[in-house]
């Protein structure tokens, strides 16, 4: 069957083939009216834009305006960046504008075929948001491409770190926006704590083109994003359970690698028992009584992180910080912290400062965030491994993209050694002859610690090289552009998503930018230039006779799909390039997932110290572990996946509800369906329906009405009366609080009441989905426990979770009906203003509060004042996401505050209250300074 399937493709191709064959139609459309467009004066092409936009309104469709539209842009591209699409790169862009993933080989221009289809979609207004992997190529893209746009006459804005919401709304607003997949994802979450429609800075979504879309929507995926907020410190819990960890032996754990678990033995658990007991964190005798719940979990994370987590692999310490590295682009992940208290654990193992766990506010997966667009995309280098999984998850379909030219490079058998020594032996004598040839090398390691290591055997015989790893992340654009040149041996830590081509002789716009800094425009630095240009170009051709890029890799990657993307650093565009890999048995892939009995066998069979085998067997048995862990990654996201999408039903519906409140003019319907739902709640748990009156609890009742709703009744004389049932009684309770609340409300203006009402509402709403967080968190701790009865942990998580969630939307009920109950009105001088850090730690319906001692902020019409018992309970220090939704509530500060005008706070801003402008200080020691 497999020799039909082999003789079938030959003759009619494969199914990629014939789907990039029937796109041959529409690309020749485009060449056949690029001269009508190249014969344009600018303003004519330019007028094109208005003219496309026209035709929408009159109902036409995107796709028939598909070629005058890549025509415009090929156009547009040729006069503003020197650079004309080839076919292969209008096939691409065809490809991301129906929705699909173009895997392109490296140096194919994918940056420039994101343009085609960012512009066509653009012009319907809706906006199109273009995700890269980090900062610099957020910035970089929407400058470099941008200019083709905003030539066109589109808007385009950039979503960067640190920027005001005032910006970011501005970003959004545009027609192109760039950003990474992280601030799109938080700016998405921080919207949805907002408390106006007004502040929130994105729009609908619309349409998403992912750059390094393997990277974004599969390696990433494993890790949710989460803002939260801080708890206790629990500092000395951390650093005393550390302690104990490094002094167990090894007896004392058993450790799985490929599990990335790690448990104490029978011994182990004696052992810590003693030792903490020592240290008085033991409650009893028992490590797994109940009340050492906290202490168990923070041992386990602290065996993970001295005995799994290793320094200069998976983080690193700088500046006396922890730092996550991410383990498929070798980036650092600032600000990425490891959730669930590992973090604070591999903080006390490096003797560093040790920051507060964080509580869970809003949390999404980047497969559900993504899934919000109606229409995404993405493009890579490499997807088709993962191309099941695209679909699985995102309904995407992976189209392989011809190159442009014939691939050149050599992709040589792996050459496999005993022992790491032996390979890194062979590694640096294959550099250095590499390099005396003038062939330059890229050395691709899978950590820093390799990598350095590496580096210090190269130093030794006198190599010289440039290393680029978290460490000199700065740098890396520079280090990548330049690691073409004649001899140029550069070591790289993982190269995914790069984003900056390494071309044979090195790079034109690098070495202007980097030589000619400081000298003005003028003939002498034309001269300069053209200098440079004839150096590289010379320079390419030794390069090429040389053989081209060398990639050389250290080892195996868990993914295939990382080893691709670095062997296709090499052969970019044509160029001649050839590829190996160097392997040794004490290489982590091998040694944790490897055929060890085979693979020993083999190396072993007579096998001189030093020597090398090459044999496809053993590539074949390094692809199968390869496909493993795969394998395992893919269980992992998916089981992630399951859960979370439990969560985001529930997301959904609490997000949806938020924008409702916020963008109805009144929520006064409600609000009383809150309070009869409260009051049937009520009576139906102290006087159930079906029973006596001799049965009903009555001295309950009335507690719970005082309480709950700020009435003192007279329930035993009710249930004296003759024919008293419980109708009755919710009749009469509902007919007293209505009176209630309608007293208050004709003492105050109804736009005052109408925005207590809604800022009640969404504290409330907003405080239980935070403890609903927790407790899912909880939850899904626990549930695979429930395997043991022959239970599916997934249905019981999903069965548990929707009552929790029904609970939590009965306490939201009760919270609102009880804050305006209790709400008493007044005029604002009668008492001082609150600091606004306070009023943003005040949460409704938290333990220990004083019911009585809290205060509201003014409301927007600055005539009345509220204060409400349970409203708000002091809490922990502000954090940076409390800063933010600081933030959200400007509309407190008074009508004439501006949020873009400083000038306006001096006279709308309370000294006390936190600054507007997000620094997390009080106005009178920032923007208030002055005043």
């Amino acid at each position: 069957m497999l020799g039909l399937n082999k003789v079938a493709k030959a003759i009619f191709g494969s199914s990629n083939d014939r789907y990039v064959k029937s796109l041959a139609p529409l690309v020749r459309s485009v060449n056949a009216i690029e001269p009508k467009f190249e014969a344009m004066t600018d303003e004519e092409l330019k007028a094109q834009t208005d003219l496309f936009r026209e035709r929408l309104a009159n109902g036409e469709k995107l796709d028939s305006l598909l070629p005058e539209a890549f025509a415009t842009v090929r156009e547009a591209s040729k006069r503003v960046l020197g650079m004309r699409h080839f076919d292969v790169q209008l096939i691409g862009g065809i490809v991301l504008h129906r929705g699909e993933i173009a895997e392109m080989r490296t140096g194919e221009g994918k940056t420039l075929v994101a343009t085609t289809a960012t512009y066509l979609n653009a012009l319907e207004g809706k906006g199109v948001h273009v995700v890269t992997v980090n900062d610099y190529l957020a910035k970089r893209d929407s400058e470099w491409m941008g200019r083709v746009h905003r030539w066109l006459g589109l808007s385009v804005g950039a979503i960067l770190p640190n920027m005001h919401d005032v910006e970011r709304r501005q970003a959004y607003e545009a027609d192109v926006t760039y950003g990474t997949n992280n601030e799109f994802g938080f700016d998405y979450l921080r919207d949805n704590m907002k408390y106006e429609r007004s502040q929130m800075v994105q729009r609908a979504f619309n349409f998403a083109i992912v750059d390094e879309v393997d990277s974004i929507l599969i390696d990433e995926a494993r890790t949710p994003l989460i803002i939260s907020g801080p708890t206790d410190d629990k500092s000395e819990l951390y650093i005393a359970v550390d302690q104990v960890v490094k002094t167990l032996r090894p007896e004392h754990y058993e450790k799985d690698e490929k599990g990335k678990s790690i448990i104490l033995t029978e011994e182990g658990t004696e052992f810590a028992e003693r030792a903490l007991e020592a240290a008085g964190h033991l409650h009893g005798e028992n490590l797994y009584d109940f009340e050492n719940t906290q202490v168990v979990h923070h041992l386990n994370q602290a065996l993970r992180a001295v005995h799994m987590f290793r320094l200069d692999t998976d983080y690193i310490v700088r500046d006396g910080k922890v730092v996550i590295i991410d383990e498929f682009t070798g980036r650092m992940m600032d600000g990425r912290r490891w959730s669930d208290g590992l973090h604070q654990a591999v903080e006390a193992k490096e003797g560093v400062n040790i920051q507060p766990e964080n509580q869970t506010l809003a949390s999404i997966t980047f497969q559900n965030y993504f899934r919000l667009y109606p229409k995404l995309s993405g493009m890579t280098g490499t997807a088709l491994t993962e191309a099941p999984e695209f679909y699985d998850i995102y309904k995407l379909n992976v189209i392989e993209i011809p190159t442009n030219l014939p691939v050149r490079r050599i992709d040589n058998q792996d050459e496999f050694y005993k022992n790491e020594a032996d390979k890194f032996a062979a590694i640096v004598k294959t550099v250095k002859e590499k390099s005396a040839l003038g062939q330059p090398v890229l050395v691709g390691t899978v950590s820093i610690e390799k990598s350095e290591t590496l580096s210090e055997f190269l130093r030794r015989e006198g190599v010289e090289h440039s290393v680029l790893n978290a460490r000199f992340h700065e740098s890396e654009a520079h280090i990548v552009a330049q690691a073409g040149r004649l001899g140029a041996v550069t070591i790289a830590t993982n190269m995914a998503g790069r984003g900056t081509d390494i071309q044979l002789g090195g790079n034109v716009e690098f070495r202007i930018d980097d030589e000619l800094a400081g000298l003005e425009e003028g003939p002498e630095r034309d001269a300069r230039i053209a200098d440079i240009k004839a150096e590289v170009a010379a320079e390419r051709d030794k390069v090429r006779e040389a053989g081209g890029l060398f990639v050389l890799g250290t080892e195996r990657h868990e993914s295939r799909r990382i080893d691709n993307q670095l062997r296709g650093r090499s052969g970019r565009q044509g160029d001649p390039g050839l590829s190996r890999f160097y392997l040794s048995l004490d290489d982590d892939l091998l040694r944790i997932f490897g055929q060890q009995n085979m693979l020993t066998r083999v190396m072993n069979s007579g096998l001189d110290d030093g020597e090398a085998i090459v044999h496809p067997w053993i590539s074949k048995a390094i692809e199968t572990a390869q496909k493993k862990v795969e394998a395992r990654n893919y269980d992992i996201r998916k089981q992630l996946l399951q859960y979370d999408d439990v969560m985001n039903d529930q997301r959904k519906v609490v997000y949806e509800q938020r924008a409702d409140v916020m963008d109805a003019d009144k929520i006064s319907d409600i609000v009383l369906e809150f309070r009869q739902d409260s009051v049937a709640d009520m009576v139906e748990q102290f006087a159930p329906a079906g029973s006596y009156p001799d049965q009903w609890d009555v001295e309950g009742l009335r507690e719970a009405a005082l309480n709950q709703l700020n009435l003192d009744l007279p329930i035993a004389d009710w249930v004296k009366e003759e024919a008293v049932d419980q109708e009755i009684f919710v009749e009469r309770i509902n007919t007293l609080i209505d009176q209630n609340m309608a007293a208050k409300q004709a003492n105050i203006p109804e736009e005052s009441w109408l925005q207590v009402e809604k800022n009640f509402l969404l504290q409330s709403l907003d405080h239980h989905w935070k403890e609903h967080l927790a407790t899912l968190d909880a939850l899904r701790q626990v549930v695979h426990l429930r395997a043991y009865a022959q239970k599916q942990p997934i249905n019981e998580y999903k069965a548990e979770a929707f009552q929790l969630f029904e609970r939590m939307l009965r306490n939201v009920r009760e919270d609102v009906t009880r804050m305006l109950a209790f709400a008493e009105f007044r005029a604002p001088e009668a008492m001082p203003l609150p600091d606004l850090p306070d009023f943003l730690k005040m949460m409704p319906g938290a333990s220990g509060a004083d019911p009585f001692a809290a205060d509201l902020q003014p409301l927007p019409s600055d005539q009345f004042a509220v204060s409400a018992p349970g409203m708000f309970a002091m809490g922990d220090p502000l954090s940076t996401d409390e800063v933010d939704a600081a933030q959200s509530v400007a509309h407190l500060f008074g009508p004439d505050f501006i949020p873009e005008d400083p000038e306006s706070w001096q006279r709308t801003v309370a000294r006390n209250t936190l600054c507007p402008c997000g620094s997390g200080k009080k106005f009178k020691h920032c923007h208030g300074l002055a005043a």
